[in-house]
């Protein structure tokens, strides 16, 4: 196959977590969605059906979590931990977009979520 692109989107890893600037958050915590996209180049893994040449869903999911466990008051600061972390374990050349979405942040009125996106490559 000639110019094969790929792209692996793994969406909606829902955490709950404790970040915010707001000493309330800290003790009630929050409901997240966490979506990673990677381009890069996985054409291998389509003929050989080896994990080895791709990028590994529970790898991701992982690094996903561990961040969100660490308290931050900005998702942008979590979203930027998640994405170098991301960018040290996956090998060769990719870009990479981490979007964290916060629903019902604290403030004066009704908002149903509030996102960050961050990407790199």
């Amino acid at each position: 196959m000639k110019n094969v692109k790929t792209t692996i989107t793994i969406g909606g890893i829902e955490c709950y977590a404790f970040h915010g600037c707001m000493e309330e958050e800290g003790k009630i915590g929050s409901r997240y969605l966490v979506d990673v996209q990677i381009d890069k180049n996985v054409e291998q893994a389509v003929f050989n059906d080896e994990l080895n040449d791709t990028v590994d869903y529970v790898v991701v999911n992982k690094i996903v979590k561990e961040q969100m466990a660490i308290r931050s008051k900005l998702i942008e600061h979590v979203a930027g931990r998640i994405l170098k972390e991301l960018s040290r374990l996956i090998p060769g050349e990719k870009a990479i977009e981490v979007k964290i979405t916060k629903f019902n942040p604290p403030v004066n009125g009704n908002m149903h979520h509030a996102s960050f996106t961050i990407k790199e490559g």
